[in-house]
């Protein structure tokens, strides 16, 4: 049985990340991507399905656990009878070879402790051949499954059982001993050993100095720091890219079939992400995300998906994984993501959107840029009032669904401002007829006088907490009473114990079996609704509850279960951390930059 969603923590090297337990479990990693195989997969099984266990050998008393301040390297300390000893554990940042660093080191007494090493490639179906050798003091094990190999390197004497990889340790006051796994190809030798109290050094070094460069001061820097290096962590370098999630097919509802892979990029997350790093100080990041995004959408316009990999491949098949048995028998288990071919209106606008802010920062632009931009603004023109997916993916039938509409509306709107602000060429006139045309079909068909609310789609009685967008994008302005009307709905019959659902998965044919957790970035939305209308106190209480729900070392995932008082989906959620970077300065009584008034903002 895996550990619960919230009782891992997360070590990454800029191309890939680990998701290691409380009980000193590391029961996810993919190498050498994000979105690669996983050889530790236990995550979505059991312990043969691969994992890298190193604990106390029996039950610790106490377990405490941290990141290094302003870090990704991680210390669990385990407190024993015996004594105590703390666990280190890290990835350098990727600069050749990908690395996974355990370094155990006594503080008190003598603990004994033991290693479990379940190696299993391709999401723990191939058992690989491994070998052992031994020189003085330290074993070298090699596995090799086809293209991948794993080379672990330490002091401790292993041993294999039962196609496992075992050893003892017995850690005094004082002593210090590490464990180095490398990622290689198997058709190279292994690169060789390396100075590990350096590296851990220098991976202190690199996190202290990228989190130094946060500009944000508030109440709450702490939490916008951690959720920032969390963001830096889903960044895979060589391109910018940045995958929703580390993991795939954690449940949003535990033992339903809502599983899906988050190890891609959304397009629909770009100008949150954007305005969280640039308001943040970290422009080199946005460029690159930016960048990603040009050249993911490069192509013909009618083409354009919703998602992409890290490098912008564009065939992502969803299939399923029928040996594993889900997290808690969450099932199916899936790899790939169905979505990618769907048609959601939003992302044009989200674009557009992300593409105008770059703008307005100062990210430098381009010709080609503005070209990709106009191109899909005019196959918007084209299909802007078919129904679509939305943004929330159903895998129903097609609906108008009125967030849809909105940001359409707001592809048109940032294409104009382009237009009139830059000078670039595009035909001004039409676009501004078709503008007003789509604001007043959204304010025609998505709002229902009776309700005093927009809803989900057009014609429905169904409420949506996507509707929340409405004045955080500026199609309308806070002050405008349906805006009142439809904040008031959402947080009549969509909150849940403080937190916001997306909708009723019950009344919504969304075409999945009902049931699902609040979604956090939903109620990190009506926190920033809440500030919109002046209501101050209610939204600095909200959102100070949302940070309780954080895990131990800060972390959030995609959903909360309020009863069950558990995090559920993908983890850590990139939109979820995101949602609370912008919260933070949208509340922010400093003079810094406010997303929610950024977005909405007519210029």
């Amino acid at each position: 049985m895996p550990e619960r969603i919230e009782d891992y923590a997360l070590v990454g090297d800029g191309e890939t990340a680990a998701l290691i337990g409380r009980n000193g479990s590391v029961d996810w990693l993919c190498w050498p991507r994000f979105d690669s195989d996983a050889c530790f997969a236990a995550l979505l099984g059991r312990p043969e399905h691969g994992r890298w266990l190193l604990a106390p050998r029996h039950a610790p008393a106490r377990i405490t656990r941290r990141y290094v301040p302003d870090t990704l390297v991680l210390e669990t300390e385990f407190e024993t009878p015996d004594g105590r000893a703390v666990v280190t554990d890290f990835m350098p940042p990727r600069g050749g070879a990908s690395d996974l660093i355990r370094i155990v080191r006594g503080l008190e007494g003598c603990v004994p402790m033991w290693t479990e090493l379940i190696i299993r490639f391709e999401c723990g179906s191939v058992i690989p051949w491994v070998t052992q050798r031994r020189g003085g003091d330290d074993t070298e094990l090699r596995a090799i499954a086809g293209p991948n190999m794993l080379t672990l390197r330490t002091q401790v004497q292993l041993r294999g059982e039962d196609h496992r990889t075992v050893g003892e340790l017995d850690v005094a006051a004082g002593e210090t001993l590490t464990f180095v796994m490398t990622h290689s190809p198997s058709h190279l030798d292994p690169p060789p050993p390396f100075d590990v109290m350096a590296s851990l050094d220098d991976t202190l070094a690199y996190w202290r100095d990228w989190s130094g460069k946060c500009r944000f001061e508030g109440p709450w820097r702490d939490a916008v720091v951690r959720s920032l290096i969390t963001l830096k962590s889903l960044i895979y370098a060589p391109t910018g890219g940045i995958v929703a999630a580390a993991t795939t097919s954690l449940p949003e509802e535990i033992g339903g079939v809502r599983n899906w892979d988050y190890r891609f990029c959304w397009l629909r997350d770009a100008t949150f992400t954007l305005l969280a790093l640039m308001n943040a100080g970290y422009f080199d990041e946005a460029e690159a995300w930016r960048g990603w995004l040009v050249r993911a959408l490069a192509g013909a316009p009618d083409q354009a998906q919703i998602m992409y990999g890290v490098a912008g491949e564009r065939r992502l098949t969803e299939w399923e994984l029928d040996w594993l048995p889900g997290y808690e028998s969450s099932r199916p288990v899936r790899i790939g993501n169905a979505a990618a071919s769907q048609l959601q209106l939003d992302v044009y606008g989200e674009i557009a959107d992300a593409l105008h802010h770059a703008r307005l920062g100062g990210l430098q632009s381009s010709k080609e840029e503005w070209a990709v931009q106009r191109a899909l603004t005019a196959h918007l023109e084209k299909i802007w009032d078919e129904p679509d997916e939305g943004i929330w993916e159903v895998r129903g039938a097609r609906q108008h669904f009125t967030h849809s509409k909105v940001m359409a509306w707001v592809a048109l709107d940032r294409a104009i401002k382009a237009i009139e602000a830059y000078h670039v060429a595009g035909p001004l006139a039409r676009w501004r007829e078709l503008r007003d045309r789509i604001h007043a079909e959204v304010c025609r068909h998505g709002f229902n006088r009776r309700m005093g609310s927009f809803v989900q789609a057009f014609g429905s009685e169904q409420l949506d907490a996507s509707l929340l967008m409405i004045p955080l994008v500026g199609f309308l302005p806070p002050s405008d009473a349906r805006v009142g009307g439809t904040l008031d709905a959402i947080g009549r019959h969509l909150k849940v114990d403080g937190l916001v659902r997306r909708y009723h998965t019950s009344a919504t044919e969304d075409g999945l079996p009902p049931g699902e957790g609040a979604f956090l970035a939903c109620s990190f939305w009506y926190v920033d609704n809440l500030a919109l209308a002046g209501r101050h106190d209610e939204a600095r209480e909200m959102f100070e509850h949302l940070l309780t729900l954080r895990n131990d070392v800060g972390l959030l995932a995609e959903e909360y279960d309020p009863r069950a008082r558990r995090q559920l989906g993908n983890f850590p959620q990139a939109f979820s951390h995101i949602s609370l970077i912008d919260s933070a300065h949208n509340l922010s009584a400093s003079e810094c930059p406010k997303p929610a008034r950024q977005r909405g903002q007519s210029t």
